[in-house]
């Protein structure tokens, strides 16, 4: 100890020291850590207790995904949008405009896609405008990515961004947080896996127009075979430089079969036991009429 040192220094040397040797000597462990798991597993315990229930992750299907082929890209989707366990529409429309030569494909939860893409299509028209140019599919990703990134994931919107502009076809996947990926083809939604395999097996570069469309068509049916969440008909979106080709329904992959028997029954089939008919007394108390006026 040296004679100008203060009691305040002395316990501050003590605590930097003492501090050092427990981070020395704590081992560092690689891999991941699942604390965050078990301290949510205890807090669903605690609230359960204390008669709470905490709310659950909404689930979505949709099968979406895209292709960048020789001469520009293909976007693909299904047309089932699902409510828990009830089909809500058969034949939702998930590849949204963007700009004449851009296109959105959304999954997750249908009014966020539908108005996250509507949104940005306005912008990036007024962008467009002041600019006297086609947007560029840079510009519309970074202004997908910073809406979504502002929500902190609040918004359920994951998107497959597909066009073509003056530096040639580009491909975009862009996820509810913000953060997006740049790739030959991409997959996204619940039927997503089924999809990549597709890719995974078949995707080729420099692929011909017939081939590439294929190719998506069989992904998205995968996804609507290997998926609850998917089903019904089979869109397209080809975006080529200059020329933009939608074609919905491109294929009907679930085709509803024909019923082989007739279960209408004849009145009077099944037996009645026993029927009796109580006629229920009314009386007007107050009657007023109201009258509309149509002038």
């Amino acid at each position: 100890m040296r004679e100008n040192d203060t009691i305040a220094d002395i316990f501050r040397e003590i605590r930097v020291s003492i501090m050092a040797t427990v981070c020395v000597r704590q081992p560092q462990f690689g891999g991941f850590s699942f604390d965050n798991c078990k301290r949510n597993a205890q807090l669903e315990c605690n609230a359960a207790k204390l008669g709470f229930s905490l709310p659950n992750a909404r689930k979505t299907g949709t099968t979406i995904c895209g292709v960048v082929y020789k001469d520009g890209v293909i976007l693909g989707a299904d047309t089932r949008a699902t409510e828990e366990m009830v089909v809500a529409d058969k034949n939702c429309s998930k590849i949204h405009y963007i700009s004449p030569n851009i296109y959105c494909c959304g999954a997750g939860t249908a009014a966020d896609t539908e108005m996250t893409t509507q949104l940005i299509s306005s912008n990036l028209e007024l962008h467009s405008l002041s600019t006297n140019r086609l947007p560029r599919v840079a510009t519309a990703n970074r202004m997908l990515k910073q809406m979504l990134f502002r929500y902190q994931g609040y918004i359920g919107a994951a998107l497959v961004l597909g066009g073509v502009d003056c530096n040639g076809p580009h491909l975009y996947s862009i996820y509810p947080h913000g953060s997006t990926d740049k790739l030959p083809y991409v997959t996204m939604g619940s039927g997503s896996l089924a999809a990549m395999a597709v890719f995974e097996d078949r995707y080729r570069p420099d692929l011909e127009e017939e081939e590439a469309k294929l190719l998506v068509r069989d992904a998205i049916a995968a996804g609507i075979f290997n998926d609850l969440g998917s089903g019904s008909n089979i869109d397209l979106c080809v975006i080529s430089k200059g020329k933009v080709d939608y074609l919905r329904p491109h294929d009907e992959a679930n085709k509803k079969g024909i019923r082989t028997g007739d279960y209408k029954y004849k009145q009077g089939t099944t037996g009645v036991l026993t029927k009796s008919v109580t006629p229920v007394q009314m009386e007007v108390v107050e009657e007023s009429v109201q009258t509309m006026d149509t002038s």
